[in-house]
């Protein structure tokens, strides 16, 4: 009987000892492993261009097909061209129109960008009489005109208020500051 004891003890502390080796030798071997690796540069596929390192991503806003609501679109711009004239080149972007067909254009046809200047943190942009050619039986369309303009502009950080002026003068349909809306 004391034998039995003796034994099985013997055999639970060799169980014991071989699985606590089998870890401990796993454990070793990851570590060496570990120290082995070595950190390799990473060497893109192709260069990167001078063109590429210059761009950018803006938002713009234009109203989608399906809903009468504003959707952003990514596009992706030379930063010369933003940090030279922001206001302008976004606005131009918006008078192009939409890339995605899931937008539509909203500035009205023919409408051309006479300036854009900050006064304070609000931009004031003058617009061609063109700009009044928007669907007004659409009581959206004002809406969606103003916040396009103004989601696009206040994404840029020093604006958060926008002005609307045609040829150089305030006009009785656009003559609030706009904000953008939260």
């Amino acid at each position: 009987m004391k034998n039995k004891k003796i034994l099985i003890i013997f055999i639970i502390m060799l169980l014991i000892v071989l699985i606590g080796g089998y870890f401990l030798i796993k454990y070793f071997k990851e570590k060496k492993q570990n120290e082995e690796t070595i950190v390799n540069e990473y060497t893109p596929e192709q260069e990167i261009s001078e063109e590429q390192l210059r761009q950018t991503i803006v938002s713009l806003y234009f109203p989608s097909k399906d809903k009468n609501e504003l959707i952003p679109e990514a596009r992706l711009v030379d930063i010369k061209e933003v940090i030279n004239a922001p206001y302008e080149k976004l606005i131009n972007l918006l008078i192009e129109g939409p890339k995605s067909d899931k937008a539509k254009k909203i500035i009205p046809e023919n409408t051309k960008l006479l300036k854009t200047y900050m006064d304070n943190d609000c931009v004031v942009i003058d617009f061609s009489k063109e700009f009044l050619n928007y669907n007004k039986e659409d009581e959206n369309e004002k809406n969606n005109l103003i916040n396009s303009i103004v989601n696009t502009l206040t994404e840029l950080t020093e604006v958060n208020k926008v002005k609307i002026l045609i040829e150089g003068n305030e006009n009785d349909e656009f003559n609030e500051i706009y904000a953008r809306k939260k």
